[in-house]
């Protein structure tokens, strides 16, 4: 049959039409089997102002009269240049240009690109060297693939990793280790404050290894805000609280409230300055980045979020989440959670059955296995299961590494956060029942 190709699922798992999404409205999806369903995961954590804001649309509808399309090669338009400024001043960071892009995936390609270009300008090519965290996302595109810490079939695709090493997200010692051996190669760590998969929280002690190593070694520092960006984990930018700035952030998803494929690479002085001493030519482009639309889009969102406050949204919302991720933690089945803000993660047992073992509710990972029998982890095709359970309870959930994450919009209700427990509270316990009732047949 001609028709679209599902995104990371299997064919034999693909819901078919009858689940298909049909519109979305606040933060509810509409779904063609009838399931009206509160949306805990805002999109792909990239609408966090609701779906369907008029402001957003209306400002792109403007621009896509106004200017249906101006290119970014070899000459700027007023659109790109007000996004940049208004952005880098949103930021409250010390950044100086604005690099746009279509995707957070695209943007790591072109960042990796910056950063060893940088090194070759300061008379250093064997910097080529790029760090990432194990664990981490930064996307499906080939360099972004390759930066990626978790394991997504990168052997099968021959994606190149001789220039890309990874780390764990430890007390830093992984990296102090790795340093000592090829610091002198190293072009840039590139860090997720929360890592998108598993909202895994990198700890402060790794953070001021991370200072210290940088100050020693010289290379370059970027966050990737991709996910963590605009006010997602109880500050604007979490690398705002680090030691020192970082010399470029990546951000995408909440940057257009998920209407345009849109991403921004924020770079600071350190980098700008090299480019303009050396009059150097970045060889990159895309024909779809920094359009006057995707820009109307950047313009109004930034608009909505001083307007709403959504730096303060986030914090309410993050303050009644805890008091969920507390409530599902006294479920037999839920062992721990991670994350940080409206950035949360559950690690689910496989069945209630068996005992389990417990960390606090603010998160650690327990000594649990992959599969999904007793005292071990919710194994993938139980996740999917158990995140179809929850949809046909009205409530969509995010998939998660032996759990699910939970990473609501700014202007999730109360109410709706606690429709979220109580439909994952019962669709738990009717996933154990269809297990015990297949265990005893």
């Amino acid at each position: 049959m001609e028709r679209a190709w599902t995104a990371l699922v299997r064919p034999s798992a693909d819901p078919g039409p009858a689940a298909w999404a049909v519109s979305a409205k606040g933060t509810r999806i509409r779904f063609a089997d009838g399931v009206d369903a509160f949306c805990a995961t805002s999109g792909l954590w990239n609408v966090p102002l609701g779906y369907g804001n008029a402001e957003v649309a209306e400002a792109v509808g403007r621009a896509l009269r106004d200017a249906s399309y101006l290119t970014l090669f070899r000459r700027s338009h007023p659109y790109a240049e007000e996004a940049a400024a208004r952005l880098i001043a949103f930021t409250g960071m010390p950044f100086s240009r604005v690099l746009f892009s279509t995707s957070g995936g695209a943007a790591n390609d072109a960042v990796m690109k910056l950063v060893r270009q940088f090194w070759h300008l300061a008379g250093s090519p064997q910097r080529r060297i790029v760090v990432g965290l194990r664990g981490s996302y930064h996307g499906l595109t080939h360099g972004a693939h390759g930066l990626s810490g978790d394991e997504l079939g990168q052997a099968v695709y021959g994606i190149d990793r001789r220039d890309v090493r990874h780390v764990p997200v430890d007390d830093g010692a992984g990296l102090e280790t790795l340093m000592r051996r090829e610091g002198n190669r190293v072009a840039a760590v590139i860090v997720e404050p929360v890592l998108g998969t598993g909202a895994v929280e990198v700890p402060p002690s790794f953070l001021a290894v991370l200072d210290r190593l940088r100050a020693e070694h010289g290379f370059l520092l970027v966050a990737d805000e991709v996910a963590t960006g605009f006010g997602r984990t109880g500050q604007r930018f979490a690398s705002a609280g680090w030691a020192s700035p970082p010399d470029a952030m990546i951000l995408s998803k909440a940057l257009t409230n998920g209407t345009c494929a849109a991403s921004a690479i924020v770079v600071g002085e350190r980098i700008v300055s090299a480019f303009d001493r050396e009059d150097a030519l970045f060889v990159h482009g895309e024909t779809q980045a920094g359009t006057p639309a995707s820009c109307a889009a950047i313009l109004a969102t930034l608009d909505l979020y001083d307007s709403l406050d959504a730096d303060a949204l986030f914090r309410d919302v993050a303050d009644r989440l805890d008091a969920v991720v507390a409530r599902l933690l006294h479920h037999p089945r839920i062992v721990a959670a991670q994350g940080r803000g409206a950035f949360r993660a559950l690690r689910i047992l496989g069945t209630s059955a068996g005992g389990r073992e417990r960390e606090g509710a603010q998160g650690g990972e327990t000594e649990q296995g992959g599969g999904a029998g007793p005292g071990e982890g919710l194994a993938p095709d139980a996740v999917t299961d158990l995140v179809e359970r929850i949809r046909r309870r009205g409530v969509v959930v995010h998939p998660g590494p032996a759990g699910i994450q939970l990473i609501p919009a700014a202007i999730a209700a109360a109410a709706d956060l606690d429709r979220a427990a109580a439909a994952i509270e019962t669709a738990l316990d009717e996933q154990d029942a269809a297990i015990d009732e297949r265990g005893a047949a």
